[in-house]
């Protein structure tokens, strides 16, 4: 049963909606905390903006902004696994069934690049490491899922449900990082902190004159 179409219009203006707003807020908000996201320059001479926006995405959360992240890459990753499976049992069936309809070339190889991709892209989020990569692969295959359900089946909830949570799910990964309960926050933590550059040093304390004073022996005859 197709939802009615009135209703797939007022959830889209509502969800534009919540949409610009929250960017809205998170624009007015960006010069209170772009302070607290600034850190020391870093050793691999990023320019600023980049380390800065680096820092925001990777470490900016709260403890429980991160745990809810957390928790989002664990059910999608473990949840997507099983999907890849299933199409690289049987790639051919795939392709007949999902890639072939969509007239895309090269059908078996595209229904193995989403096998791999979904496995892969899983268990990229399940451990936060290059989770925008993964969370990348999950939203493609996902794109192309909810394509192929509206061109076959049209507007059916019943179908769409599913993939749709699967797709915002790593889309809102994409958008949002993966917390600080990951190995990217890990890795970013000890290459963007580091504590030891040369703007540290107090050179005006190496540049002062040192006098030694050295003893010297007379000799009496």
């Amino acid at each position: 049963m197709a939802t009615p179409l009135p209703l797939e219009v007022v959830a889209g203006i509502c969800a534009a909606t919540l949409t610009i707003a929250m960017l809205r807020s998170d624009g007015e908000t960006s010069q209170a905390t772009g302070a607290l996201l600034q850190g020391p320059p870093t050793p691999w001479h990023l320019p600023q903006s980049i380390a800065d926006g680096l820092r925001g995405y990777l470490l900016g959360h709260g403890k429980a902004q991160s745990l809810g992240l957390l928790v989002l890459r664990l059910a999608i990753g473990l949840m997507m696994i099983h999907h890849g499976q299933d199409k690289l049992a049987d790639p051919q069936g795939f392709a007949n069934n999902y890639v072939i309809p969509l007239h895309l070339p090269f059908p078996l190889l595209m229904a193995h690049a989403a096998g791999y991709a979904e496995i892969f892209g899983s268990w990229l989020l399940i451990f936060g490491l290059l989770t925008p990569l993964g969370a990348l692969a999950l939203t493609g295959t996902m794109a192309v899922a909810a394509y192929h359900h509206i061109l076959t089946s049209g507007l059916n909830i019943y179908v769409l449900e599913l993939v749709v949570l699967y797709l915002g799910g790593s889309l809102a990964l994409l958008l949002l990082g993966p917390g600080r309960f990951s190995f990217d926050a890990g890795i970013a933590k000890e290459l963007l902190e580091n504590p030891a550059t040369e703007d540290d040093v107090d050179f005006s304390v190496i540049q002062q004159p040192v006098l030694v004073a050295i003893p010297v022996e007379s000799t009496s005859r």
